[in-house]
Formats: C-alpha cells, structure tokens, sequence
C-alpha cells in the first residue's frame, strides 16, 4: 500500500475541509435585514420608536458577535464530527495493517489529529457555545418579532410593553454572557451573596 500517497491526500483532504472553519474565524458575516423595524410599527408613537430603535442599535453588536460565534462554533463542531466519527472507526482496522515506518506514521498523523480536535473541542466547550449563542440570538429576534406583532403580550401600556421587552432582552443577555463565561458568578449574584458588615 502506498502510504506515503495516503498520507499526502489525507493531510490535503483535512487543510481544505478545514477551510470553511477558517473563513468563519477571519471573515465576519453582517446581520441580514429582518424586514420592517420600529420605525415603522404603528403600534407606538413617535417617542418609542426612536426609544426602540436606540436600543436595537445598542444590541446590534452583540447580535452580529452572537451570530459570528455561533457560526464559527458551529462550523468547528461539524468539522470535528465529520473527522473523528470515521477516525475513531478506522483506528482499530488500520493498527492491523502496520508493517512499515509510513503506516505507522499515517496511523500517528490521524491519531494527533482526532486528539486535537477532540480536545479543542471540549476545552473550548464549542458544542456548548455553538447552542448558547444560536439560542440567544434565535430567543432575542423572537422576542424583537413579538414585540412587533403582538406588542400587547408585554403589557397593557405602550410604557409596560417597551419596560417588559428590555426585562426579557436582558435576560437573554445575561443567560448568553452566563453560558459564554462558563457560568461564572455574574456581579448581580455576588452583590447578593455578600455578607453584611
């Protein structure tokens, strides 16, 4: 068998496919208009709007770094699942065939190369973050959407409505920086769990 070929496509094969992964790091993808805004809901006057709107543009960038983790996130864990689900298959059967110094050093080449990702990948908790920010950016446009449809789910006055909206986008705030930072104690829960002097 010809590993030395084998080798070489294997390692070809891996820094393409890799690729996709690399352009999600480096290359930053924008936010797609999502249709009508507040701008031009009937639902509130004039003053709510522009209060509304300031606070979309405050979160914007919080929603395009969500979407960007998100999709970086995503593309490593696929890209991590497609190589060590076959990997992990093929260890076993090819350790059978190793007679020469290039077989052993493909079955080395593969075996580094599932162990990287593999620990990439739980180190980085990136299976965790893909859903954490794919959620969070998934519940907030929801949340945007509902307040636009169906403002009266917030509250009886427009004051309780647009108060109500920015409780719940915060929330989805706090729950993706909670699972972004691992669960670290957030400054609210330590105020509360100070002791009194």
């Amino acid at each position: 068998m010809n590993w030395e070929l084998i080798i070489w496509v294997y390692v070809s094969i891996a820094i393409l496919s890799f690729l996709p992964v690399l352009t999600a790091i480096l290359k930053k993808i924008n936010l797609k208009p999502g249709g009508d805004s507040f701008s031009s809901c009937n639902h509130f006057s004039d003053r709510n709007k522009a209060l509304l709107e300031a606070h979309y543009s405050r979160i914007q960038g919080t929603l395009l770094f969500w979407k960007n983790k998100s999709e970086w996130n995503k593309r490593f864990h696929y890209y991590t699942l497609i190589w060590s689900l076959p990997i992990s298959i093929l260890i076993p059967i090819i350790t059978q065939t190793i007679e020469s110094d290039s077989s052993k050093l493909f079955l080395t080449i593969i075996s580094s190369h599932t162990a990287i990702l593999v620990g990439f990948h739980r180190a980085l908790k990136i299976e965790n973050n893909f859903k954490a920010f794919r959620h969070g950016e998934s519940e907030f446009y929801d949340l945007y959407r509902r307040l636009l449809d169906r403002p009266q789910s917030f509250g009886e006055t427009e004051e309780k409505q647009i108060e109500n909206y920015f409780i719940e986008a915060e929330k989805i705030r706090k729950y993706v920086r909670n699972a972004e930072t691992d669960n670290f104690p957030m400054l609210d829960e330590l105020k509360k769990n100070k002791p009194s002097s």
